[in-house]
């Protein structure tokens, strides 16, 4: 991943100062919106796996490649175990994604609860340009019944992804919604790069949206 990950050209690395004046510090890589951190390294692997089936530099014979070998991973984190996420930290860093000139951001999480402020935050990512491409969620049932956020939300710069299995059907494990979700990608057994430089399979909704 190292290879591929964005760098905030405007930041000098562990200097202490908010060289950018973006209004965080030592922001070199991402930042840790929920701890206020400049450190945005995962804690469970999820992300790391993530990040590997987006962008993880190919043909270099290597461990595996990811779907694009030409891009930039800017580390957003937005939580501190793989139970609780704070909505606040995910609202900024959306915000701060737009600001720092992301295009795309995937979001490989969900909230069951729904919250305006994310609603107009992701809205004012599409008036920015920006994609927003959402898990369905996994073992929700039909999120156009029982809604899950922010893939249920109707805005048109969201691409909500449901999981599917190698046979090309839906997971069992997956969320689906003849109106929320928009497609399904791979997401069962899923091959990537996790922690401590190594690799291993996971399955869910978060793997689907990195395809």
């Amino acid at each position: 991943l190292a290879a591929n990950m964005w760098v905030n050209p405007g930041e000098i690395a562990g200097n202490g100062l908010d060289d950018d004046g973006n209004g965080y510090v030592d922001d070199v890589y991402g930042y840790d919106f929920n701890a206020d951190s400049s450190d945005p390294m995962d804690y469970n692997g999820h992300g790391t796996h993530v990040a590997g089936t987006i962008g993880a530099v190919g043909n270099n014979g290597v461990g595996v490649a990811g779907v694009n070998w030409n891009v930039r991973l800017m580390a957003i984190k937005i939580g501190n175990n793989p139970n609780w996420l704070s909505l606040d930290a995910a609202v900024e860093g959306i915000q701060y994604a737009i600001r720092m000139g992301a295009r795309i951001s995937n979001n490989s999480w969900g909230l069951a609860a729904y919250s305006q402020t994310l609603r107009d935050a992701i809205e004012a990512a599409g008036s920015a340009g920006h994609l927003v491409v959402t898990a369905a969620g996994n073992w929700t049932g039909d999120i156009d019944e029982n809604p899950y956020y922010p893939a249920s939300f109707d805005l048109n710069n969201i691409v909500a992804v449901a999981a599917s299995d190698d046979r090309d059907t839906l997971s069992s494990l997956s969320g689906y919604g003849a109106s929320s979700v928009d497609l399904a990608a791979p997401g069962v057994n899923i091959y990537s790069t996790v922690l401590d430089d190594s690799y291993g399979a996971q399955d869910g909704t978060s793997m689907a949206a990195a395809y």
